[in-house]
């Protein structure tokens, strides 16, 4: 910033284009003290210039989703796959990620929605914040990386859309940890509600869930694989939600379950751990949910016909619809699960991970 600019008034640039950021981050950048930085904000609150940083605009609290943000490639095989030999493929790109998808599907149904994630300076990362700041998402809070590469996941499909193989480059979100997000508290705090993917180390599951817990703010995670249910803690108190599917329900309870009535056991003893309602996902069987808020037993719903196209990204939209329905609707979890199954259900029929032509109208139709 030019010389010429007072350091308060550069600080008010600063603090414009990211409310959420800190004091260190402020100081660092403007050459000054931590007192120094505070005696500029104390003055523009007085002048009404700022009502408090992370605060400046409270009727729009978002949905914070934190987790991954990656580009996905695709490949999908002309015929039947076969090992050991070279298999004519077509490529697909475009951005991904868990929490990075939950959040493009909130804010294309009209919610604020924002995403905190860790990127490179390369460019993927350049082109992931660029294509979410489009979107209406509030990038502000995520973690930008020097030198480093963003993450990928490569899916491998079948001739029939099905997922064959996935490959995940994930390493930046382990910098997503219990300091970064402390040094966030003020975003984690204006937020609605937290949606946390299991791309986070444990020690940022487990710090999110205390918060959520002393907050009484809805924190709802959303599983990505079997191996990462290692992160979940033991207990799970303040878990308004555990959305996963069957194969990682199993490795959480190193238990296979042969029908619903396993299935149905299972998220009883999740909820024996602390965790409020659970959401099994069945693929094309559908899902069995628990709905503790309102004192019913869990249940099954059947998702809906569907010609498969791609299923990359089915999961992400089911979670965020999900989400969006419990923001509006927060007890109600079979409304959530019937709209999380019918977004699913248009996703899968389309070769994007997020459905473009989305908006909250689809939830009318039918």
């Amino acid at each position: 910033m030019s010389g010429s600019v007072s350091k308060k008034e550069q600080l008010f640039v600063l603090v414009s284009a990211n409310p959420y950021v800190t004091q260190q981050e402020l100081a660092d950048a403007l050459h000054l003290s931590r007192s120094a930085v505070a005696g500029h904000i104390a003055g523009l609150i007085r002048e009404g210039r700022i009502l408090g940083r992370a605060y400046m605009f409270p009727e729009t609290r978002a949905i914070l989703c934190i987790g991954g943000a990656n580009i996905d490639r695709k490949l999908r095989t002309a015929a039947p796959l076969r090992m050991g030999t070279s298999t004519p493929v077509s490529q697909h790109e475009s951005y991904g990620g868990v929490a990075r998808n939950i959040a493009e599907n909130l804010a294309r149904l009209g919610v604020s929605a924002a995403l905190m994630c860790a990127i490179g300076d390369d460019a993927s990362g350049k082109g992931l914040m660029n294509h979410a700041k489009s979107s209406g998402i509030d990038t502000s809070g995520s973690l930008h990386v020097s030198g480093a590469c963003s993450g990928t996941y490569t899916a491998i499909l079948d001739h029939s859309g099905e997922l064959v193989l996935a490959l995940a480059h994930m390493e930046l979100c382990e910098l997503l940890n219990r300091d970064f997000l402390i040094s966030r508290r003020s975003q984690l705090n204006a937020a609605a509600m937290i949606v946390a993917d299991m791309n986070l180390p444990p020690d940022s599951i487990q710090l999110l869930m205390n918060e959520a817990l002393v907050n009484n703010k809805p924190l709802i995670i959303v599983a990505v694989s079997q191996p990462k249910m290692a992160r979940l803690p033991a207990v799970l108190n303040g878990v308004r939600l555990l959305i996963l599917n069957q194969a990682e329900l199993e490795q959480r309870l190193v238990t296979r379950f042969s029908n619903h009535e396993g299935i149905i056991g299972g998220c009883l003893q999740l909820q024996e751990q602390g965790v409020t309602d659970v959401i099994v996902t069945l693929g094309a069987e559908g899902v069995i949910f628990t709905d503790a808020k309102r004192g019913l037993p869990a249940q099954h719903l059947a998702a809906h016909q569907a010609e498969v196209v791609d299923v990359t990204g089915a999961g992400d939209a089911f979670a965020a619809a999900v989400c969006w329905s419990l923001h509006q609707t927060p007890d109600d979890m079979q409304l959530a699960c019937q709209r999380g199954l019918q977004l699913a259900a248009l996703t899968i029929q389309t070769e994007t991970s997020v459905l473009q032509t989305l908006d909250a109208t689809i939830f009318n139709e039918g």
